[in-house]
Formats: structure tokens, sequence, C-alpha cells
């Protein structure tokens, strides 16, 4: 499969910030998410992603083409750990394992501990992400329900 992750620049943070507009569109079948009097979604941590550190972002590539983002933090624990925050496959790429080479790949960048949650109603990508971490996870993984600020499992892992 051929994917690969691109880190994205300042230069790139408006075609960061539609693909966010379609990743809360396709959110916004599970979770009530209003939009602005623009016709936008709001989401108020992009910028964080170019002014802080322990941030990164990556544009997810397929066969050369857009097909997607993946959002990370460092540190999240204090402990070294690093973050799924945000990770969108776009529809046209989903069910050719774009997203599961994405995955291993991001992972790959920081070999550690990682965590992720994800959102109980989200089926799919629970589904998805179970099945990333048992592959690609060296020892334990814990798994932590959450009810705050939505219904989530939180998973824990160390990956190679």
């Amino acid at each position: 499969m051929d994917v690969e992750l691109a880190v994205v620049g300042e230069q790139d943070k408006v075609v960061l910030a539609n693909l966010i507009q379609l990743y809360q569109h396709d959110f916004s079948e599970i979770r009530d998410l209003p939009l602005t009097r623009h016709g936008t979604f709001g989401y108020p941590y992009l910028d964080h992603y170019f002014t802080e550190g322990g941030r990164e972002a990556y544009f997810i590539e397929a066969r050369g083409e857009l097909a997607g983002f993946a959002l990370c933090r460092g540190d999240l624990d204090e402990d070294g750990s690093w973050n799924v925050a945000e990770f969108f496959v776009a529809r046209g790429h989903r069910g050719r394992g774009v997203a599961r080479e994405a995955a291993r790949r991001l992972f790959a960048r920081h070999p550690g501990v990682w965590t992720l949650s994800v959102d109980h109603a989200n089926t799919a990508a629970a589904a998805f992400w179970s099945s990333v971490v048992e592959e690609l996870a060296t020892g334990p993984v814990t798994a932590v329900d959450l009810a705050d600020p939505v219904p989530r499992t939180r998973l824990r892992f160390r990956v190679a």
C-alpha cells in the first residue's frame, strides 16, 4: 500500500482546515456539532498545531493523493506518551487499508507509549482502533471507559 504521512506546514493550514470540516461533518452524525453562522464547524485547536511544541499535524497521502490527516500530541500525560488527537481518512479512501497503514506509520514516528480515545457512538472507529492497536501493540493494552465530556474508551498501549 502506497501510503505516506507528510508534515503539514503552516502554509498548508488552510488545506488542513478544509479537511477538518469534512471530519467534523462525518462526526456530526454521532455528536451534536452545530454549524457556525458561516456554515462551518468550529475546531478551536487548529492554530495550536502551528504555535505549540509537542503537537504534530500530518497529511495522509495514498498513491500520491491527499486522503486525510492525523493530529497527535506529545506528553499528554507528562510521561512521554503520545496521543492520537484526531485521525481522518476521506470516504473515497476508506476500506482499502489506507487508515491502517497511516496509523502504522504514525506510531512508528514515536515508538513507545501511545493513547487514543474512541467515542462510544463511533462504532466504526472503535472496531478500527481495536484491531489496529491489537495488531501493533507490544505488551498489554489498557482500556478505560470515561464519561466526560462524552462517553468514550481510552486505550493506552506501547508500540515498538
